[in-house]
């Protein structure tokens, strides 16, 4: 195990993570490439009196992956990705990224439900739930979790199965990194090599008008398709006119994990500009990602239904997003698949049909106040439609209530009795915390 200390080269570039607004300075850096090296970290940290803060690929919003004084389990060197094409599984190390998994299944044809950009950890991300391009088609990501081994607090390695500690396995499917390190995570594969996309752009004046043929184009397609509705500051790229590049632009994402012919209706409607193929699901997974250094504030609101009116209010809510700057003002549509699932997982968000995404990336200090409230404003005006529930890989800290709220009121209690069991002290407090009190 690499220990890296203040003051040692590569320091701050091993703290460095996705959102710049974080700047803690933890006192070691582990460096684990082995589970039994996780848990020599926790015992480390422990018999130091050092807070724990573990990280995967390092997206938290609220920089969950750092600790200030404490000591960071960092799981990326910890990244191999094991394919069982037979079987249809894939072993995935505690480190890895999206990047990793779906680059690994891609030569077999194969694919499991990721998120939305290639460099989001799978640990965090599976956890956490997991919603992404292919959940109307396959589910949310724990939904295809076959089984995890973790490292718990007091340094045992500990396996989660539906016959293995089958109530630490229904956590884990939600519950996030509340019960021990994530080192190997099993997952279930579906054939898919190709998918149909179109990014299309449209003036924003044109808002309500598209968000409400892109949710009735949604609500009438099979589980196939998903897409985003997002607001953003036109880049300079090729497919992006010259007279929408820095400017606030609509962007109708729309996908087909089937039938290439069922996102043609939503490419007759006039488009300005964009860009529509056939592609890798690995390659589409990459074409968004958010790079390092913006300083980041995200929240969502989960709804109900998409009346007209709440089609209106987001697309109002996107009047004051910073612009230029990397913020998005983004609607996802979820259901199909997610939505019928039935198991009992902690997870009660996966009701919703629609949710309001205010992703806020910018660049300047002098920005944040301006930021932040944009971010609140958005999900204070869909609130009439909201269901109550959040995704939590979605927000950052937003108190105790929301994320109760993210998990539900009666499984919050059934997770409060398993963080009791595996990790009492509640070592494992830098994330979406259930307490064992």
């Amino acid at each position: 195990m690499e220990l890296i200390q203040v003051g040692d080269p590569g320091y701050d570039d091993n703290r460095t993570i996705f959102n710049a607004m974080i700047d803690r300075k933890p006192s070691v850096i582990a460096l684990c490439r082995t589970k039994d090296e996780v848990a020599e970290a926790i015992r480390y940290a422990r018999e130091h009196g050092l807070e724990i803060a573990v990280r995967g690929g390092g997206h938290s919003v609220a920089g969950m992956a750092l600790t200030e004084g404490g000591l960071v389990i960092d799981l990326r060197h910890l990244n191999h990705v094991e394919v069982d094409p037979k079987a249809r599984t894939a072993k995935v190390q505690g480190g890895a990224t999206m990047s990793n998994l779906d680059r690994a299944t891609e030569p077999f044809g194969l694919a499991t439900t990721g998120g939305r950009v290639s460099t989001t950890g799978v640990g965090g991300f599976s956890l956490g739930g997991g919603t992404g391009w292919l959940d109307r088609k396959f589910g949310l990501a724990c939904d295809n979790l076959l089984e995890a081994e973790l490292v718990t607090a007091d340094g045992r390695f500990v396996k989660a199965s539906p016959k293995e500690n089958p109530e630490l396995f229904w956590a884990l499917h939600g519950g996030g990194g509340n019960f021990g390190v994530a080192t190997e995570l099993t997952f279930r594969l579906h054939p898919l090599s190709t998918v149909a996309m179109a990014m299309l752009l449209f003036q924003p004046e044109r808002g309500p008008e598209m968000v409400a043929k892109f949710r009735d184009f949604i609500e009438a397609g099979s589980d196939d398709v998903n897409g985003a509705v997002i607001y953003m500051t036109g880049p300079p790229e090729e497919f992006v006119p010259a007279h929408m590049q820095g400017k606030k632009t609509l962007a109708v994402l729309v996908m087909s994990a089937g039938d290439p012919a069922e996102i043609e209706p939503m490419t007759q409607l006039g488009h300005e500009g964009g860009m529509q193929m056939e592609l890798p699901y690995a390659d589409l997974q990459c074409m968004v990602d958010d790079p390092p250094g913006h300083r980041n504030y995200w929240s969502a609101e989960h709804l109900a239904s998409l009346p007209d009116e709440a089609v209106r209010a987001f697309c109002d809510t996107t009047n004051t997003m910073i612009v230029p700057s990397a913020s998005q003002g983004v609607l996802f549509p979820a259901g199909g698949a997610a939505g019928r699932e039935t198991a009992d997982y902690p997870v009660p968000w996966r009701a919703a049909p629609w949710v309001v995404h205010p992703f806020g990336l910018w660049d300047k200090a002098s920005d944040d106040e301006r930021g932040k409230a944009w971010v609140r404003e958005s999900c204070a005006a869909v609130k009439p439609w909201s269901m109550g529930s959040v995704y939590l890989n979605f927000i950052g800290n937003e108190g105790q209530a929301r994320v109760e709220s993210g998990f539900g009121a009666a499984n919050y209690e059934r997770l409060k009795a398993v963080k009791r069991e595996f990790d009492p002290r509640n070592v494992f407090h830098l994330n979406h915390n259930i307490s064992p009190e």
